[in-house]
């Protein structure tokens, strides 16, 4: 079984301190490739280096996370342009809107995403997308570029079956986290997963965060990384109703068919 990892936030500080541990217990359990998530312009270039470090297995985004919309200027843009020239730089984003904290004012979430939709348009680059408590305006920003891209994913949906519909309406992939393993919150993703086109639905951990709580023993750290992709991946082949390599072998194709990858 061999398995790729869409959205591991692998510069986070959690991970310094045993990187390479981290990279094998991947391996281990059949995670091949990880992309690494950029969600501002310093984390972008540190998840550039990590996959110019470890080529082949490592690949990049670069973005800015509307938790850091605020931060957003025009040496902003200009970095995030010369990110997007780099090969190991797969997608524009982590880029969306988060009402749910509102970490940065909606205003300047709103700017900053119409930004890197607009880079997206000019690179050709698809887009990795995150979307909280904000649909319908996110809904309505996304509809202005989607034919101008090649590909968007919503990453770590957790959203209503309405927002899913959407969503696959506009030819989107849709990224499924440990969140569908949370019996407090997500088990309508359980049903909803069987919605989602072979072709369309890429995993991810999202890690460090989103331990799947059905992970068992719990590890005493609680930090999740890349290694329990297979846990995700053999949790939603339950829920779809088909083998656990089915649903790999589905998943991986999408994401390399996706991102560009060989």
């Amino acid at each position: 079984m061999h398995l790729l990892d869409i959205g591991a936030n692998l510069t986070h500080e959690s991970f310094r301190h045993d990187f390479d541990g981290v990279l094998a217990r991947a391996k281990a359990h059949g995670i091949v490739q990880i992309v690494v998530t950029g969600a501002s312009c310093a984390g972008s270039e540190h998840a550039l280096e990590l996959a110019r470090a470890h080529p082949g297995v490592l690949y990049a985004t670069a973005g800015v996370h509307p938790h850091h919309a605020s931060d957003y200027d025009a040496e902003t843009d200009a970095r995030l342009r010369a990110l997007q020239r780099e090969p190991e730089v797969k997608a524009v984003g982590e880029t969306g809107l988060d009402y749910h904290r509102n970490y940065s004012p909606r205003e300047a979430q709103l700017a900053a995403f119409e930004k890197q939709l607009a880079i997206a348009t000019e690179t050709g680059k698809p887009l990795f997308l995150h979307q909280r408590d904000a649909h319908a305006d996110f809904l309505a920003l996304l509809k202005t570029a989607r034919d101008k891209v090649p590909a968007a994913v919503v990453h770590c949906f957790t959203d209503t079956r309405e927002a899913l519909r959407d969503y696959l309406d506009l030819d989107c992939h849709i990224g499924i986290t440990g969140w569908i393993c949370d019996e407090r919150r997500g088990t309508h993703l359980r049903q909803l997963v069987r919605e989602i086109p072979a072709n369309r639905l890429l995993l991810e951990t999202d890690a460090p965060y989103l331990l799947p709580r059905t992970v068992r023993p719990q590890p005493a750290h609680r930090r999740n990384e890349p290694m329990y992709l297979a846990h995700i991946c053999a949790e939603v082949a339950r829920d779809r109703n088909e083998p656990v390599a089915v649903t790999a072998a589905h998943a991986a194709a999408a994401s390399r068919a996706f991102f560009g990858l060989t």
